[in-house]
């Protein structure tokens, strides 16, 4: 994207320099008249080669506790009256995450040449997305930074503190899944073919129960490859094809189908939709502008769709609640709340309280979820281990008898 200089005279009849980068001249025009200022004189800047190393992006995603911190420091010095300029140096200084570091090392240097925050955080998606880069250049406009900041802050803390819960409820359930199943293998491949020779040797009989067990471990014994390289080519294979826009529908349709892991993928996006949603109209960003960083930012395709043709009703003059009842996507309660914001002028407020409803929601799906996936652990392998022994002990007794 070109970046433009521009002369100006501000609102105190001060003249001001500045760099924007921006689609064309007239996309800068507009934003400088949107700030109310006086334009003398716009063109773009060309950037050689050396310059560009300066202002290289910062390369790494940096960790969401990072920005939580971030946010929390730099709304506490704004509102203690330092300049913005004073805060960047200081947070670049004592912040440990080094994408971050780096980020904020050019993001300094550009407001030192009179470019916007926002415009300086918009270079580095990695670092900031875009609800976080539109909320800042709504701040900016509204002359509210230290308050976009601490909402930042706390929508920042809500997602880290959903991703964590919905994290440590599947940890143990899937340490243990992938315990047994190295155990299983093992078995499979060093302790049924001992006894299988055993019985060979003594010539006992074998039901056909234990002659399918030994099938099994013979297969494996000799293709062993397949059950490691099968999965690690099926999760390649995935990868690829999410990476498609076809394949990313589908796959997210189909978490969406899963019986209790859609529910919870559904609370969640739900969740996350009106959290953002209701942020950046708290914190004075336009409605069709809401709607298209929701949609970017919503993690689930079939989600962005429906909000996609929401804003196209919107477009065409329709309220925002009949759209979303038509996806079939959103719980009653969400479109109900929503209409309910749309005749109140309150439309911020109920999305927040739908937010927190559903988070609330989450976390017991979470516990419910937990809660189920530990007894069909255990059912699962029980009846696996069961089927080994039963196998072993039908010739074990048939040895004994002979013996006898």
């Amino acid at each position: 994207m070109p970046t433009f200089v521009y002369d100006v005279i501000d609102t105190s009849g001060n003249n001001v320099k500045g760099r924007m980068e921006a689609e064309s001249e007239g996309a800068v025009l507009s934003r400088l008249h949107e700030q109310r200022l006086h334009v003398l004189g716009i063109s773009e800047h060309k950037t050689s080669a050396l310059m560009s190393i300066g202002t290289k992006k910062s390369v790494g995603i940096p960790k969401l506790q990072s920005l939580v911190v971030f946010s929390r420091q730099f709304a506490t010095m704004i509102d203690a009256g330092l300049a913005v300029l004073k805060c960047l140096d200081v947070l670049e200084q004592q912040t440990k995450d080094l994408p971050l570091k780096a980020a904020l090392g050019v993001i300094k240097r550009d407001v030192q040449t009179g470019v916007s925050l926002g415009e300086s955080l918009a270079k580095h998606p990695n670092c900031f997305s875009k609800l976080y880069v539109n909320m800042i250049r709504a701040a900016e406009l509204g002359g509210i930074l230290d308050t976009i900041l601490d909402r930042l802050s706390q929508f920042l803390e809500k997602e880290q503190e959903i991703r964590q819960k919905v994290k440590s409820a599947l940890t143990y359930p899937v340490i243990v899944l992938v315990f047994a199943m190295i155990i299983l293998f093992a078995m499979f491949m060093f302790i049924l073919p001992t006894f299988k020779q055993m019985f060979s040797d003594m010539q006992a009989k074998m039901p056909p129960m234990t002659e399918a067990l030994f099938g099994i471990s013979d297969f494996m014994v000799h293709n062993w490859y397949v059950f490691v390289f099968a999965p690690l080519f099926a999760f390649i294979g995935l990868k690829q094809y999410a990476k498609t826009s076809e394949g990313r529908y589908k796959l997210d349709y189909f978490k969406l189908k899963v019986p209790i892991m859609g529910e919870l993928v559904l609370k969640l996006s739900v969740a996350r939709f009106c959290r953002t949603f209701g942020t950046l109209l708290s914190s004075g960003v336009p409605m069709m502008r809401s709607i298209e960083i929701v949609a970017e930012t919503a993690g689930n395709e079939v989600l962005t769709k429906a909000i996609q043709e929401t804003k196209t009703a919107l477009r065409e003059g329709s309220r925002l609640s009949p759209p979303l009842v038509k996806s079939g996507l959103f719980p009653p309660m969400v479109t109900h709340m929503i209409d309910i914001g749309e005749e109140t002028g309150r439309m911020s407020e109920m999305l927040v309280k739908v937010a927190e409803f559903y988070e609330q929601e989450v976390d017991a799906t979470v516990k419910a979820l937990t809660s189920l996936i530990e007894p069909i652990l255990i059912i699962f392998l029980g009846v696996i281990v069961g089927f080994i022994v039963i196998s072993i002990m039908g010739p074990m007794f048939s040895i004994i008898n002979q013996i006898h």
